[in-house]
């Protein structure tokens, strides 16, 4: 091994790791009250974005259009117990728990809608607890 080797590494590394930083994640549209169905690519790294309504007037309804969406896809025989959405410049993740929202691909989650004892979906808090 050669005296150099370490320095070398060093050298490598030090290149490497602002290159990794670059790394962009997805951003999910903009685009005022329009909703969207997004499937991942490449491994999750990029989307496509499927328009599935337009004129939604808040990010519920979206969350609510995406769920109707999951459910009818698993009458169909569907195996897939997760939709990936987007609206209005945020992420909707919708599952049989409930509707979480992210800012960033990347980023941390948080619960928009929770499922209720029946399955139906409700704003945290909303309902009372026994």
């Amino acid at each position: 091994m050669s005296k150099h080797a370490p320095a070398l590494a060093a050298a490598v590394l030090a290149l490497a790791l602002p290159l990794a930083a670059c790394e962009t994640a997805p951003e999910p549209p903009f685009d005022k009250g329009v909703c969207w169905h997004a499937v991942t690519k490449d491994g999750g790294k990029t989307f496509k974005f499927n328009k599935v309504k337009e004129n939604v007037p808040q990010i519920e309804k979206c969350a609510a259009e995406l769920e109707g969406m999951r459910v009818r896809f698993l009458q169909l025989g569907g195996q897939n117990r997760e939709i990936i959405g987007a609206y209005q410049g945020s992420f909707l993740i919708v599952n049989s728990r409930g509707i979480f929202r992210r800012a960033k691909w990347n980023g941390g989650q948080f619960l928009l809608l929770v499922r209720t004892g029946d399955g139906r979906l409700a704003q945290p808090g909303a309902m009372p607890s026994y």
